[in-house]
């Protein structure tokens, strides 16, 4: 169940809000894979974020992972990396959908380019976990999303036998190069929880979004592991990823609006 967990972790994290960040950050730690000996430092998400006008509506998204390292073997390899390797160039396919919304916090309108008339662009982010998690784990496994109602940053999937995946966005950076792109880069602590046990790590993606055409954005993306200090290869790892993925990502609109 832990390899389902991770790979499910990274999908979720692809959906999340982006905010503005500093430039040149996130570029230049994508320009840097694989060579990423430490976690970025970047700052706490405090509002909910905002997606560019151009990724509203549904879209049906295809899901590549095309390369794992692991950093750290044969001394520290993560539970399941080896049995990861079956997804290797398997495309994984679910809906996911942004909507309009009005500014709820008044802190999002410091955003230059916000008015108090103006929607901004959200991820239905239980509509998606949801779609992304059965594709991942099969329906019967997933039985709801739920997103904080107090804090938009954290979301609990609910699967079967008791279990859930408890996902933090602690971290966030993003950049807008131009009109057609936006990078982003985020850390969130992972919990799942069963019965009988807990299991912790930490989880950075850093993706660079691209849009096509106003019906298709492709995504370059890169996801690493960090060990939780409740490892017992905490210490050796310290703040070095023990796995790092790269996939590719490729969304196809179905409708203009939800």
């Amino acid at each position: 169940m832990k390899l389902f967990v991770i790979l499910l972790l990274n999908f979720l994290l692809l959906f999340a809000y982006p905010q503005l960040g500093e430039a040149g950050e996130v570029a230049d730690r994508l320009a840097a894979y694989p060579n990423w000996n430490g976690k970025p430092n970047i700052s706490q998400p405090n509002t909910d974020l905002i997606y560019p006008k151009w990724m509203e509506g549904t879209w049906t998204a295809t899901s590549i992972l095309r390369e794992q390292i692991a950093p750290l073997a044969p001394e520290i390899v993560t539970p399941g990396f080896e049995k990861n390797k079956k997804y290797l160039n398997q495309p994984f396919t679910f809906k996911v959908r942004f909507n309009p919304q009005k500014p709820a916090n008044p802190s999002i309108l410091s955003l230059a380019s916000l008015s108090p008339k103006q929607d901004f662009i959200v991820a239905d982010r239980a509509f998606n976990g949801e779609n992304i998690a059965q594709a991942y784990l099969g329906e019967d496994q997933v039985l709801s999303v739920k997103v904080s109602a107090d804090n938009p940053n954290r979301q609990i999937t609910f699967l079967a036998d008791n279990n859930q995946l408890i996902s933090t966005i602690t971290g966030r950076s993003q950049e807008t190069p131009n009109p057609q792109e936006f990078l982003t880069l985020e850390i969130t602590q992972q919990l799942f929880q069963r019965p009988s046990s807990i299991y912790l790590n930490e989880v950075e993606t850093t993706t660079n979004y691209r849009l096509i055409n106003r019906h298709k954005v492709e995504a370059k993306q890169v996801t690493a592991i960090y060990l939780s200090p409740e490892d017992p290869d905490y210490f050796q790892a310290i703040n070095r990823p023990v796995a790092v993925y790269q996939y590719d990502l490729i969304l196809n609109k179905t409708t203009a609006k939800k």
